[in-house]
């Protein structure tokens, strides 16, 4: 097995994998406890036990209906790892004193959420709060203050954030009394910036495993009709055949798992045979020339 099934983040273990939830509601066969609790189990018998949530997923309706769903499971809350986000405030008949799309990373914002979650979610604890976006108007003392607190009473047992610059990241890290654990960033064969404006620099350099969202590109891979597409399914089609891969989507998930930075991809699929695919990555170890051909395919040019 080229890869390990868990991944540590400080105290906290997380699978390789992680089920990204935020599709829960727009697919309304799967949406009901009962379809939920057999996602759950499902999962969980493939060895994703790490499931990626935010308040505002499918209008502020997600966490609920996995909540939902997770009580039906019954399970033990030990044998799940449970990730949410907040400051990302929409417009919405589900939040009316929203005026205007805007962030709040206030202190008060982050410990009235993260009781909402717990609420939604019908869990005790949530394993790692994210911060979702940077805020222009975030007061670094004032949020740090939110998380120690929420941290400090038990709801919430690490943090990190999500689409942080390095410069963001470290900022709200030199406040804080407890390291952050990620970054959950975007990054996939469609979008490589990650590799080289200093993301993945940031995080091998302060060792922590950045999670990552979007790794299949949105599907772009498989249904767009540009030059770069049709490059990448090539390449990635000729390491599969290699590989004796069944799918390509897994030779694009191991791209990144290749990664020394210690990649956790968050896959967004909610069909359990997908996601079996996907999981096949974790038994792909493709080579150096493999990795930098599929990057080829991507860019469309040799390395300099």
């Amino acid at each position: 097995m080229p890869y390990e099934r868990r991944i540590s983040l400080g105290d906290l273990s997380l699978s390789r994998l992680v089920l990204g939830a935020w599709r829960l509601l727009s697919d309304l066969e799967r949406s009901d406890a009962d379809s939920v609790a057999r996602l759950v189990q499902g999962a969980i018998d493939i060895g994703i036990t790490s499931f990626d949530h935010a308040d505002i997923y499918g209008n502020y309706g997600v966490e609920e209906a996995f909540g939902a769903g997770f009580q039906r499971w019954g399970g033990r809350r030990d044998a799940i790892e449970l990730i949410t986000k907040c400051d990302i405030m929409l417009t919405s008949g589900a939040r009316p004193e929203n005026r205007i799309k805007h962030y709040d990373t206030s202190a008060a914002h982050i410990r009235a959420s993260v009781e909402r979650s717990l609420q939604n979610l019908k869990t005790d604890y949530i394993d790692m709060l994210l911060i979702h976006r940077p805020d222009p108007l975030m007061d670094a003392d004032d949020t740090a203050r939110g998380l120690e607190d929420v941290v400090k009473a038990g709801k919430v047992r690490a943090v990190g954030v999500s689409n942080f610059l390095a410069s963001q990241f470290d900022l709200l890290a030199s406040r804080l009394p407890f390291p952050l654990i990620t970054n959950q960033i975007e990054l996939s064969v469609m979008h490589v910036a990650p590799l080289t404006d200093g993301s993945l620099d940031h995080a091998q350099r302060l060792k922590y495993a950045p999670m990552i969202w979007s790794p299949l590109g949105g599907g772009s891979l498989f249904t767009g009709e540009g030059a770069r597409e049709g490059r990448l399914r090539a390449a990635l089609s000729e390491v599969a055949s290699k590989c004796g891969a069944g799918d390509i989507s897994a030779v694009a998930i191991a791209w990144l798992l290749r990664h020394p930075a210690r990649l956790i991809p968050v896959l967004g699929s909610l069909k359990l045979d997908r996601l079996k695919t996907m999981a096949t990555a974790l038994d792909i170890k493709l080579d150096r020339q493999q990795w930098f051909a599929i990057l080829k395919a991507s860019s469309g040019e040799d390395v300099a």
